[in-house]
C-alpha cells in the first residue's frame, strides 16, 4: 500500500462519512417533527417504545440522535425516565438497519439486474440524480428526498473507495498482525470504543468494518469485540448532550450508556465461554459485509430481549448514579422554558414547534394581564398589580430565553420555510413583549389613579368601557390567530385595529374639549391621554402579529403591500363597518 492508497482511503471515508451526514440531514427533514411527535406521545409502555426507538432510528440512522432527542423529552418534562428505557434500547436495534443497507455495496454482477445494484453502477447515477433534485428543483420536499439519494449514492462511493484501497493491506504482513491484535476482546473493544467516539456514529463505525471485510482483510475474531466496543463508543455524543441538563436529562444519557455497558459485559463472557467450548468455527474466518451487520444486530437484539424485563432496575440504576438537585430546580423560574431544550436543536423543526408552544404561553398571558390592568381601573386590588409586574417579569425572562434559542435554530442550515418561521418567530416574541410591557404601564396608570384619586367622568367611563372591550376583543383575535393557526381570527385583526384607531382619535378630541370646558382636572386628562397611547399601541402590535401569521400561509407576502391594498378589498370594508357599529355607534363617535 503506497501514499496514493492512503490518500484514497481517507478520501474514501470522508465522501462515507459525508454521506451518511448528507442522507440523515435529509431523512430528519423529510420527516419533519413528526418522528419526535410520536416518541413524544406514543411512548406509554416499554414495549412500544422499543418499537418507536427502532423504526425511529431506523429512519435518521442515528441511535445518538435519537437517545439525544429523548434527552431533551425528558430533561424538559414532556417523558419520564421509566419511559426512555424502550426507546433506548430500540435505538440500538435500530441503528443497525444501516449496516444492512450497505450491504448492497457486496452485491455481485452477472444478470443485469445485478449488475445495476452494483455500487459501481448505481451509487454515480444516484449522486448525479441527487445533485439535479436539490440544485434544480425549489419544492423543499422534494429537495429533502434529493439529499437522501444523494448522500446514499455518496456513501456508497465512498464504500467502494475506502474498500478499494484497503485491498493491498491484506498482503502487508504488519497490518495482519495489527488486526489479528485486535482480536483480543479486551483491546478489540477498546478499539471499536475509540473509534466510535472519534466519529461520533455507530452506523459510520460499523460501515468502516464493513468496508473492510468487503476487502476480504477482517476476520470474525476482531470484527465481535470491535462491534461491541462500537455501540459504548456510540454513547460518546449523548453523554456530552446531557451537560447542562437537570438531573433526569443526565439520568437518560446514562441508560444510553448503561445499557451498552451491560450488554458488553453480559455478551463477553457468554461468547468467549461458549467459543472456548465449541470453538466457532467462523471465528477464524475472513468477515464479510452481512456478517458483520448480522453480528451487530444479533448482539443488540439479544441485549434488548434479556434486559427487557428488568428495564426499571435499569432505570433505578440510573436514577440512583445522578442524585436531585434540589438548588437548581428550586432556581427555574418557569417549567414552560424547558421545552425549549437545546437537545431539540438536532432537529429544528421540532424545536421551532416547541417554540410555538411556549410562544403561545406567552401570548395567553398578555391576554390575561392587559385583562387583569383594565379590571384595576375600576376596583383596584395591590395582590392583581404585584401579580401583573410578576408576569411582566415572568414574559421579560420569556423574551430573553425565546430569542436566544431562536437564533441558534437560525444559524442552523434550515429549509427556506424554517427559517422564515423561526424568523417570523422573533419578531412575534418581541410585539408580546411589548404588549406585556404596556400592561404594566396600564397597571401604574391605574395605581396613580388609586393613590392620588384620580376618578372619570361618567362620559369618559363609557368611553374607556367601550375601547377596553375591543382592545379585549383584539387581543383575543391575535392569541387565537397565533397560538391556532388560524388565518381567519388573523384577517379580522387589522379591520379592528384601523377602528381603534379611529376611537383612540376620537375619545382624544372629546377629552380635549371636556379639559377646555373644566369637565375634567388636567392630572385626569394626562391618564386619560396615557391609558389611549398604551391602546393604539397595543392594537398596533396585534397588528404586526397578524401579518406574521398571514405570512406564514404565503412565501412572497408582502406585508407592505398587504395594508395597502387590504382598504380596498370587500372583506375589510364590511368587517370595518362591523366593528364601528359595535363599537363607534355605542358612544357616538362619526365615522
Amino acid at each position: 500500500m503506497d501514499i496514493f492508497d492512503l490518500i484514497t482511503l481517507l478520501g474514501g471515508l470522508g465522501f462515507f462519512l459525508y454521506g451518511m451526514t448528507l442522507m440523515g440531514s435529509g431523512l430528519k427533514s423529510a420527516a419533519g417533527s413528526s418522528l419526535e411527535s410520536f416518541l413524544e406521545k406514543l411512548s406509554s409502555t416499554t414495549l412500544r417504545g422499543v418499537l418507536l426507538g427502532t423504526v425511529v432510528t431506523a429512519i435518521i440512522q442515528s441511535s445518538s440522535a435519537t437517545t439525544v432527542m429523548v434527552v431533551g423529552f425528558v430533561n424538559s418534562g414532556i417523558m419520564k425516565l421509566a419511559q426512555a428505557v424502550g426507546i433506548v434500547m430500540g435505538a440500538n436495534i435500530g441503528t443497525t438497519v444501516t449496516g444492512w443497507i450497505l450491504c448492497l455495496a457486496d452485491v455481485g454482477g452477472g444478470t443485469v439486474l445485478l449488475e445495476f445494484l452494483k455500487p459501481s453502477t448505481f451509487a454515480p447515477l444516484m449522486v448525479l440524480i441527487g445533485t439535479i433534485m436539490v440544485a434544480f428543483i425549489k419544492d423543499t420536499k422534494k429537495q429533502n428526498i434529493g439529499y437522501i439519494v444523494l448522500g446514499f449514492g455518496t456513501l456508497m462511493v465512498g464504500m467502494s473507495n475506502m474498500s478499494a484501497a484497503a485491498a493491498p493491506l491484506a498482503d502487508m504482513p504488519e497490518f495482519v498482525n495489527l488486526v489479528t491484535l485486535f482480536s483480543n476482546p479486551l483491546l478489540g473493544i477498546v478499539v471499536g470504543t475509540l473509534m466510535t467516539a472519534v466519529v461520533q456514529s455507530s452506523s459510520a463505525s460499523v460501515g468502516i468494518l464493513q468496508a473492510l471485510a468487503l476487502s476480504g482483510i477482517l476476520p470474525y475474531s476482531t470484527v465481535v469485540p470491535m462491534v461491541l466496543g462500537i455501540g459504548i463508543g456510540a454513547c460518546m455524543p449523548v453523554m456530552l448532550s446531557s451537560i447542562g441538563a437537570n438531573a433526569n436529562g443526565k439520568r437518560t444519557a446514562l441508560l444510553y450508556l448503561y445499557f451498552n455497558l451491560i450488554r458488553t459485559a453480559m455478551i463477553v463472557p457468554i461468547f468467549y465461554a461458549g467459543n472456548a467450548i465449541f470453538q466457532f468455527p467462523f471465528m477464524s474466518q475472513n468477515a464479510d459485509m452481512f456478517g458483520v451487520a448480522m453480528i451487530n444486530t444479533l448482539f443488540n437484539v439479544f441485549a434488548t430481549l434479556v434486559l427487557l424485563p428488568f428495564n426499571k432496575l435499569l432505570a433505578k440504576l440510573a436514577t440512583i448514579s445522578v442524585r436531585d438537585d434540589k438548588h437548581t430546580e428550586a432556581a427555574k423560574p418557569d417549567t414552560i422554558l424547558e421545552l425549549i431544550d437545546k437537545h431539540f436543536l438536532a432537529t429544528p423543526e421540532y424545536a421551532l414547534r416547541q417554540c410555538h408552544t411556549v410562544i403561545a404561553h406567552m401570548a395567553d398571558l398578555d391576554l390575561y394581564n392587559i385583562k387583569s390592568a383594565i379590571a384595576l381601573q375600576d376596583e383596584f386590588k395591590p395582590t392583581l398589580s404585584e401579580e401583573i409586574e410578576k408576569n411582566e417579569n415572568l414574559a421579560d425572562e420569556y423574551e430573553d430565553a425565546l430569542g436566544s434559542y431562536l437564533v441558534e435554530i437560525s444559524r442552523l442550515n434550515l429549509p427556506a420555510r424554517e427559517s422564515y418561521i423561526a424568523s417570523m418567530y422573533i419578531h412575534t416574541v418581541g410585539d408580546l413583549e411589548r404588549i406585556s410591557d404596556h400592561s404594566m404601564n396600564l397597571c401604574e396608570l391605574a395605581t396613580k389613579m388609586h393613590r392620588e384619586k384620580i376618578s372619570f367622568s361618567d362620559a369618559a367611563k363609557l368611553e374607556l368601557d367601550t375601547l377596553n372591550e375591543a382592545i379585549t376583543e383584539i387581543l383575543t383575535l391575535t392569541v387565537k390567530a397565533f397560538n391556532d393557526e388560524d388565518m381567519q381570527a388573523a384577517m379580522s385583526i387589522e379591520p379592528l385595529e384601523e377602528v381603534i384607531d379611529i376611537l383612540c382619535a376620537g375619545l382624544k378630541d372629546r377629552h380635549v374639549t371636556r379639559l377646555q370646558q373644566g369637565l375634567c382636572s388636567i392630572p385626569t386628562g394626562f391618564v386619560f391621554n396615557d391609558l389611549l397611547n398604551n391602546y393604539e399601541r397595543i392594537s398596533d402590535h396585534c397588528s404586526n402579529v397578524a401579518i406574521y401569521v398571514l405570512r406564514s400561509r404565503d412565501k412572497v407576502f408582502d406585508p407592505h403591500k398587504y395594508l395597502l391594498d387590504i382598504s380596498h378589498e370587500e372583506y375589510f370594508e364590511n368587517m370595518c363597518a362591523q366593528y364601528k357599529d359595535k363599537y363607534c355607534k355605542n358612544i357616538g363617535i362619526q365615522v
